[in-house]
């Protein structure tokens, strides 16, 4: 699905203008990156969160040649999915470890009360 699509499938479930819809999308984009751009964090509860994230500068090297390259540090978007779009990607993943949480929180009052003694 591309930006059209999106628009259009909008329009049509909530009954808008192709061109209104349009305008809801391109308000909502501008505003997730104006908000990243300036080092906030847009989180959408099940979907995910929009945050900028720091890369270091570092050393690489030309594959071509073999020498060694300084690369800048760059600011870069990142998108973390929330749990409800993981578990809609991959359900099965999302069940096992719902299977898994159970049986780590039992371990846990055992392993405190250890430590206590």
């Amino acid at each position: 699905m591309n930006k059209t699509d999106l628009i259009s499938h909008l329009a049509t479930k909530h009954e808008v203008s192709k061109a209104e819809a349009g305008r809801i999308v391109e308000t909502l984009l501008d505003a997730i990156v104006t908000t990243v751009k300036k080092g906030g964090t847009v989180s959408i509860p099940g979907f995910g969160s929009f945050k900028q994230h720091a890369r270091a500068a570092r050393t690489g090297v030309n594959p071509s040649t073999g020498d060694k390259i300084k690369i800048a540090a760059a600011k870069l978007p990142k998108f973390s999915p929330g749990a409800g779009f993981k578990a809609a990607v991959d359900p099965k993943a999302a069940a096992r470890k719902a299977a898994a949480k159970p049986a780590a929180k039992a371990a846990k009052p055992a392993a405190k009360a250890k430590g206590k003694k």
